[in-house]
């Protein structure tokens, strides 16, 4: 399995968009999940810490099930700002996904001390909403598969002061 993703489209969200726990870059408790290209599919890269456990030895699903959120809702954000003519870090921002449904596969038990690989394969489904096939791996092993339904969030879903 290769490295880290070192950026990934989720550090050119807005500052207002970036509060996510899965993903959000400023939410200093939170995952920090980055997704980025990886030829014509996606791809994020996470280790799972200790707290994370869900019996010794194993990732609890809950960290499963978000990673294959965000990483949906990322990759539906780079597919996009690809299909706009931009590319992360072009100084274009790009557009922000939400999630519209969320199914998660759990084949195998995940194992706690590796990295996992979640990799997308992105259709578009309707100019506001996009379908995204995750499959996540720890190491070879194919341990869960999902689906996100994203659609680009409404302007109106940002907190009013």
């Amino acid at each position: 399995m290769k490295g880290q993703v070192q950026k990934g489209i989720q550090d050119y969200y807005a500052d207002d968009f970036s509060y996510c726990y899965g993903c959000g870059r400023l939410n200093a408790k939170g995952h920090h999940f980055k997704t980025n290209w990886d030829g014509d599919r996606t791809v994020t890269i996470y280790q799972p810490e200790p707290e994370h456990t869900a019996i010794p030895g194993f990732v609890y699903g809950g960290v499963i099930a978000s990673l294959i959120d965000c990483h949906g809702t990322g990759s539906a954000a780079l597919a996009l700002h690809r299909k706009n003519g931009h590319e992360p870090g072009d100084g274009t921002e790009p557009p922000r996904f939400v999630t519209a449904s969320l199914n998660v596969n759990f084949l195998k038990p995940t194992p706690q001390d590796v990295p996992l690989k979640a990799v997308g394969t992105v259709e578009e489904i309707h100019p506001k909403k996009w379908k995204v096939h995750t499959e996540v791996y720890a190491n070879d092993t194919l341990c869960a598969t999902g689906e996100v339904v994203a659609v680009v969030m409404p302007e109106n879903f940002v907190k009013k002061d």
